[in-house]
């Protein structure tokens, strides 16, 4: 599937892409949705919005173009449904196991983002293109109680916008229960917890919008779970969790009316591929 980059006017309905070019401009287009060359137009106009990389940098977030011949659902489509009490429970036993990851900054860039831990080794789960976006600097996280600790690169995973961190064991963070894969179900309450604007320990509640959503996920395109859980720059790498607790998805990108912020169309890498991704990730790096 062809990413065109560049100043031109879109061709046809694009979909969300986090690969954007260095003006700030990238579409992707949608499988069998091709039209005709120019400015499309339904009921005499065209919509745009904003794709967004779910990542906050001192330099801005990083933005695309989106543009498609349907409605685009504005702020008020995010998810305004009372928070069932057992998302409460499952908030209190998520946020202690999420951590604030901080790339480079010292030269006045770098990059930030979210990140959980999976295992008892103290391993963390985060999105690549945080560390891309920090480039070579040091890599910190912090913890809910305002630790900050030097992370190591285990590996990372640039294809599907994945990469492993290690902690010291020192470091006692509580790893996050894992969906089972496929048991995710559309409509089931969700919550987004990360650091977004680096506010550390932020939760967001929504539901499941929909499963195997194709979007372009680091280098390719991807299946991708759809949620209206806010999700704004600096949640990039937190996780998704179900009423249980459990990790549903990595919290990747969103969509945005003219960058406007979340207008509750998220997007999250599947626990399945993290896990597959993760496992061969630290098979390799120990």
């Amino acid at each position: 599937m062809a990413v065109q980059t560049g100043l031109g006017e879109p061709r046809g309905p694009w979909f969300v892409s986090p690969e954007l070019d260095p003006d700030g401009r990238g579409w992707s287009d949608v499988p069998g949705s091709a039209g005709p060359a120019g400015r499309r137009s339904w009921r005499g106009r065209l919509l745009s919005a904003a794709a967004v990389v779910a990542l906050s940098t001192v330099s801005g977030a990083a933005a695309g173009t989106w543009a498609a011949d349907r409605d685009v659902p504005g702020p008020s489509a995010a998810s305004a449904a009372p928070v069932p009490a057992e998302l409460v429970t499952a908030a209190g036993k998520t946020v202690p196991g999420v951590v604030s990851v901080m790339v480079g900054g010292r030269s006045g860039t770098g990059a930030s983002g979210s990140g959980f831990a999976i295992d008892n080794e103290q391993h963390i789960v985060t999105n690549d293109h945080i560390l891309a976006r920090g480039g070579s600097g040091p890599v910190t996280v912090e913890t809910s109680d305002g630790r900050r600790l030097a992370a190591e690169v285990v590996g990372r995973a640039p294809d599907s916008d994945l990469a492993v961190l290690k902690v010291p064991a020192s470091a006692g963070l509580p790893p996050l229960p894992l969906a089972r894969p496929n048991a995710t179900r559309v409509g089931e309450p969700v919550l987004a917890v990360g650091s977004p604007l680096g506010l550390a320990g932020t939760v967001t509640a929504g539901i499941v919008s929909a499963l195997n959503r194709q979007v372009r996920i680091g280098n390719g395109r991807h299946t991708a779970v759809q949620t209206d859980a806010s999700i704004n720059p600096g949640n990039s790498g937190g996780p998704l969790v179900n009423a249980r607790g459990e990790v549903v998805g990595v919290n990747t990108a969103i969509a945005t009316i003219d960058g406007n912020g979340s207008i509750g169309i998220g997007f999250a890498i599947p626990i399945d591929q993290v896990q597959q991704t993760a496992d061969t990730i630290i098979g390799k790096g120990g």
